[in-house]
């Protein structure tokens, strides 16, 4: 059974506020209008990937017997915000701990590229949506909205899971580089391509190469 302690959840609450806050302040190019517009609708992008990605490294863990717990990493959380004012967001306002005696590289490495993965299904998630009421958006306001939201979906998780690859300090990336450098390789190269057309192409050309449009 997964349980949660009230610390836990105070953790993870603030750690969402706050990466969302930094993730607002660097689309809304720091336009306190801009702000208020955005910070719901990425509220909703970073809500799913950065709580869905703790989540799974806590469930990994939980499933291989080990308790799990996330904590907050206030520095973390300082170094979210000031980056996202030099174009791009140190996402790691926290971790999940696994408490074991000893805990090998491969459980090691599968549990933590867990999030990624999640990151990466979710991204595709945002773009399938996105790609389905593509269209329809020209038409309707709430699905624009919609549109919208799922391309900032897109954006911040595939960013979520390349930033998580890294293969330093203790990101997810460098546990699963000792695991199996095979599987690194395939995970932050998927990841990476994904982050680097959303930065560059943009999710409305990438929907128009799919369908054709």
């Amino acid at each position: 059974m997964f349980k949660f302690t009230i610390n836990e959840i105070r953790d993870l609450i603030i750690a969402f506020i706050f990466i969302s806050l930094s993730f607002s302040l660097l689309y809304s190019g720091r336009n306190v209008s801009a702000l208020l517009n955005i910070y719901p609708i990425v509220m909703i992008g970073v809500g799913l990937g950065f709580i869905l990605h703790e989540l799974s490294h806590k469930f990994a863990s939980m499933h291989y017997g080990y308790w799990a717990e996330f904590k907050l990493w206030p520095t973390g959380l300082i170094f979210a915000l000031i980056s996202s004012f030099f174009g791009f967001v140190f996402a790691a306002p926290g971790a999940v701990y696994t408490y074991s005696q000893y805990l090998d590289e491969k459980t090691n490495g599968i549990i933590s590229i867990a999030g990624p993965i999640v990151n990466i299904i979710l991204a595709l998630v945002f773009l399938l949506i996105a790609a389905t009421i593509y269209r329809q958006s020209f038409f309707n306001a709430g699905l624009k909205y919609l549109f919208i939201i799922c391309s900032l979906g897109f954006n911040i998780n595939s960013y979520l899971a390349v930033f998580n690859m890294i293969p330093i300090w203790n990101l997810d990336g460098s546990k699963v580089f000792r695991w199996n450098v095979v599987i690194w390789l395939v995970t932050i190269g998927i990841a990476g391509i994904m982050t680097y057309l959303s930065m560059t192409v943009g999710v409305e050309n990438i929907i128009r190469m799919i369908i054709g449009f």
